[in-house]
């Protein structure tokens, strides 16, 4: 008997998801992280299927992770670039989603500045979208990665202390993580200065601008960057001296659980939110392990969601 497809027709974000949906994805992408590493990465379940990839932010991970899990599956994928289409001349999302539409994809990635981007493209096609970065809204195969990441490492999710540090409010990896996360069980905390905290915390998330209190015990120490290019205006100023502040060292990260270990979805400052040789610790950092895994969840995704077509 086939595995049953995905119970929600795209991916548009964490939002709508139960627990138990999440942990299917998991699950469905562990299998995957041993194919990864065979010496052949040839699956055909996609065959004969189209993926696209409309990329209208600048991407390393999350583009190159699509376009390999998607070609690792068999799929025919094509990625679009707006500098080179006719976006420049002024077409509107709408447009450019009927007439990638009317191409007949059997699935659309995108990624856009705009919030709401993904939903706003779904409601115009005839086939799944994954939402891959919408403005400040929701990265939903980020923290899904984030979340199988932590499981391998710890073998669990449930009562694990995460601190999500750094710019929560400009962050869509912290909007996918603040509901997934709670919605598996962790005590989710969250570490920044007051203009960087959202207005409004969830229930159940504890928010901390002393940095060293608020990982102080964690499990896990999820750092993210400076949106530099969402800040209010005057704000990238008022900082100050952010790595004084709020940047991850080793002594710092002396204060969080001895087994704790640091995580950031990319692209990192070094010298700003963490130090560099932190970042490039294998036994404390999972940078790379996040990466890596990021590919057998996208794999995990498309198969999921292409099921109901094949």
């Amino acid at each position: 008997m086939s595995a049953p497809a995905f119970p929600h027709p795209h991916l548009l974000g964490i939002e709508g998801l139960s627990a138990t949906d999440i942990n299917s994805i998991l699950d469905e992408a562990e299998p995957w992280i041993d194919f990864n590493r065979g010496k052949r990465k040839a699956d055909g379940r996609l065959a004969g299927l189209t993926q696209i990839n409309a990329f209208f932010e600048n991407s390393t991970r999350t583009l190159f992770s699509f376009e390999i899990a998607g070609k690792r599956l068999g799929a025919q994928v094509s990625s679009f670039h707006p500098a080179a289409s006719s976006v420049r001349k002024g077409e509107s999302l709408i447009d450019t989603a009927q007439t990638l539409n009317a191409m007949r994809p059997d699935l659309i990635v995108i990624r856009h500045e705009a919030n709401g981007a993904a939903a706003e493209v779904a409601a115009h096609v005839d086939c799944p979208v994954i939402n891959a970065g919408d403005g400040q809204g929701e990265h939903p195969t980020q923290a899904l990665l984030d979340a199988l990441t932590i499981r391998r490492r710890f073998g669990r999710i449930e009562g694990l202390k995460v601190a999500i540090c750094g710019d929560i409010r400009h962050s869509r990896v912290a909007g996918s993580n603040i509901r997934a996360l709670p919605l598996l069980g962790a005590e989710l905390r969250l570490v920044g200065p007051r203009a960087l905290l959202p207005a409004a915390l969830p229930e159940g998330v504890a928010a901390f601008t002393d940095f060293d209190e608020g990982i102080a015990g964690a499990d896990v120490v999820m750092m993210l960057r400076i949106q530099r290019e969402r800040l209010e205006a005057g704000l990238d100023d008022a900082l100050g001296d952010y790595h004084a502040r709020y940047g991850l060292t080793r002594a710092r990260l002396a204060g969080a659980a001895p087994h704790a270990i640091v995580m950031h979805p990319g692209p990192m400052n070094r010298g700003v939110e963490i130090d560099g040789d932190l970042a490039d610790d294998p036994a404390r950092s999972a940078v790379l392990e996040q990466v890596e895994y990021g590919v057998a969840v996208r794999m995990a995704c498309l198969d999921l969601l292409t099921r109901a077509r094949r």
